[in-house]
């Protein structure tokens, strides 16, 4: 895809949708790091179910510890692998507190010290936090990389560094959730809703469903 096609790409996007929102609900950006941790291999929709009431209790790092780690087993036990990430909240927050003065890091060094948080998560908070202009790859943005032609490559970072480079500045703030939103309910996985997509024409998927 041309740098020209991208830009026109991003632009109908932003214009269907020009302040796209995260679909984790949140309080602050401790909130958003804790549910950004327990949305692996778990749906937006099936976390909120359980951070609404979690949130309600704690939402800081030293109110989670107060909690701690059976009741915030308790609170989440609807998500998959509950355990873990019951022991990784607790953790991260208790690193909160002693390293990080319980403030969430703008640093994605740092925010990738903490217990549970890997690349992805560091980018989402980057981004949806502090405005930063960072990628995170999850499964859609994977797949929309390789089959639309906007960034093809072999690995989730290798995907990451070519949309970095390849999207326009202007649009780098939300490109995040455009394409996430985009691959979750247009360009789904098993049957790509082609007929009704604002960017059929400069999509190079070999098996779109109208023509270009």
């Amino acid at each position: 895809m041309t740098r020209q096609e991208i830009a026109e790409f991003f632009s109908r996007l932003r214009a269907r949708d020009p302040e796209p929102q995260s679909e984790l609900e949140y309080r602050n950006a401790y909130t958003l790091l804790v549910a950004v941790v327990l949305s692996a291999q778990a749906t937006d929709k099936g976390v909120n179910k359980a951070t609404g009431p979690l949130f309600a209790v704690a939402d800081t790092p030293a109110q989670m510890v107060a909690l701690g780690e059976d009741k915030v087993r308790d609170y989440i036990k609807s998500i998959g692998l509950f355990r873990n990430k019951a022991k990784n909240v607790i953790a991260l927050s208790e690193k909160l507190i002693a390293e990080f003065g319980g403030a969430v890091p703008r640093e994605r060094a740092a925010l990738e010290s903490l217990p549970g948080v890997g690349r992805k998560t560091a980018n989402v908070v980057l981004n949806v936090a502090f405005g930063e202009p960072t990628m995170a790859v999850d499964t859609h943005i994977f797949r929309l990389g390789n089959r639309t032609g906007l960034a093809p490559g072999k690995t989730p970072l290798e995907v990451e560094k070519k949309l970095v480079k390849r999207i326009p500045a202007e649009f780098m703030r939300h490109a995040h959730h455009w394409l996430i939103l985009h691959g979750r309910y247009v360009c789904k996985a098993r049957k790509p809703d082609c007929p009704n997509c604002v960017v059929a024409d400069l999509c190079k998927f070999k098996g779109k469903t109208v023509a270009a």
